[in-house]
C-alpha cells in the first residue's frame, strides 16, 4: 500500500465534513464518478469556496475513476460513493464488498512480460495527498483519497 493505513470500522466515510454529493450508492461506473467529481468541484468554485484549476480537477477525476474501476474489478463492485470538496481538496470515498487491501503490482510479471493493467493504485497513491483504507462494519472497505485542488 502507499503509506496509507487501515483505520477502525466506521459507520460513515472518514473525514466527511458536510453532506457528501451524491447521497446513497452513487456512481457504479468510472465515467459517472468523473462526472460527480466535476459537478462537486464546479459547485464549490461557483460559490468561491475553492480555486478552480483544470489540472487539479483532472487529477481528482482520475483518482475517482481509478478507485471506481478497482472496486469493480477487484472489490466485487461499488457499494457506496461520495465526493466532497473542502479546504483540503477533493475527498473521494469509494466502498466495495472486499476486505482485501489494494496492492501495487510490478509492471513486469515473473516471466518478464509487461502487464497491461495494474497501474491504478500507483496513480491514486501519486496524485492523492492522503489515502486511507477503512474496514466497514457490514464487511468490505472504504477507500478515501484527498486530492489537492491547488
Amino acid at each position: 500500500m502507499c503509506e496509507e493505513h487501515r483505520t477502525p470500522p466506521t459507520d460513515e466515510s472518514p473525514g466527511a465534513r458536510r453532506p457528501p454529493v451524491p447521497p446513497g450508492p452513487g456512481p457504479c461506473e468510472p465515467a459517472e464518478a468523473r462526472r460527480e467529481v466535476e459537478r462537486a468541484v464546479a459547485a464549490c468554485c461557483r460559490t468561491g469556496h475553492a480555486p478552480c484549476d483544470a489540472h487539479a480537477l483532472a487529477d481528482a477525476q482520475l483518482v475517482a475513476s481509478e478507485l471506481t474501476t478497482n472496486a469493480i474489478l477487484h472489490g466485487g463492485g461499488v457499494t457506496d460513493f461520495h465526493v466532497d470538496v473542502d479546504e483540503c481538496g477533493v475527498r473521494v470515498c469509494v466502498s466495495d464488498h472486499s476486505d482485501r487491501l489494494p496492492v501495487a503490482r510490478p509492471p513486469v510479471d515473473p516471466l518478464g512480460r509487461h502487464r497491461l493493467n495494474g497501474r491504478g493504485w500507483p496513480i491514486v497513491c501519486r496524485l492523492a495527498r492522503e489515502v486511507q483504507v477503512s474496514d466497514l462494519p457490514s464487511g468490505g472497505k472504504c477507500i478515501t483519497a484527498v486530492v489537492p485542488l491547488y
